[in-house]
């Protein structure tokens, strides 16, 4: 069974320094309907206006992916980290029994503009981590490359959580297949551009939902970037 989510169907807050579109119910925006899906929680479209971004702050007991698509995010938490998270850099905090962190756009003429991905784990109480890894574009490209997965295989990083998270980028004639266990569910959030999801036409901002299928297929992107999720129900 596919379910298409239409983009503007989202919630949407603008705070002035921070426009952001809710796949799922977070903050001011709920909805019943859409809680999460499977075990992932959070789909954030994050746009941060220069010098701007968001104060220290915490979590704890939930893995937390920052995917960032343009501009630049500055991050640092209670563990130490001082980092900086260039587009093609998928990082992966661990909140655990708690941590801190901020988040900025430091420069001064460009916004940021990222997914923040929240992931139930599938353990509580573990030590708070932090891992960021570089995923070159040509790995992505035509193909469905592992970015994140509970055994850091393909060198992906690490979650403490029964999901697995795939980027693409998609143009013509490529074209990937994800097999999917019926008994999970899937996920596609297509970042950009367009694309066909088995046999169904999407566009920037826009996801499917899958469940009770034993396949992912994409075709047919034009300019596209897609993350795609393998969940556990």
């Amino acid at each position: 069974m596919l379910t298409l989510r239409k983009s503007q169907d989202r919630g949407y807050a603008d705070h002035g320094w921070l426009k952001s579109y809710h796949s799922f119910s977070f903050a001011g925006y709920y909805d019943p309907a859409h809680m999460g899906w499977g075990n992932l929680r959070v789909i954030n479209e994050d746009r941060v206006a220069p010098g701007a971004g968001f104060g220290r702050h915490g979590h704890r007991d939930m893995e937390i992916i920052s995917y960032v698509l343009s501009g630049e995010l500055a991050h640092q938490d209670s563990m130490g980290n001082v980092k900086g998270i260039p587009p093609g850099d998928v990082q992966r905090m661990s909140a655990g029994t708690g941590v801190m962190h901020s988040e900025f756009n430091h420069v001064k003429d460009q916004t940021t503009h990222f997914l923040q991905i929240w992931i139930m784990p599938d353990v509580t109480g573990v030590a708070p981590s932090y891992e960021q890894k570089t995923i070159p574009a040509a790995e992505k490209r035509g193909a469905l490359r592992l970015v994140a997965s509970p055994d850091g295989a393909q060198g992906s990083v690490t979650i403490h959580a029964d999901a697995r998270l795939y980027a693409g980028l998609f143009d013509g004639d490529e074209q990937a297949d994800l097999v999917l266990d019926p008994a999970r569910k899937g996920y596609v959030h297509l970042v950009r551009g367009e694309l066909v999801v088995n046999g169904q036409h999407i566009s920037a901002g826009d996801a499917v939902l899958l469940e009770n299928e034993n396949l992912i297929t994409l075709r047919n992107g034009s300019d596209s970037e897609v993350i795609v999720f393998d969940l556990a129900t």
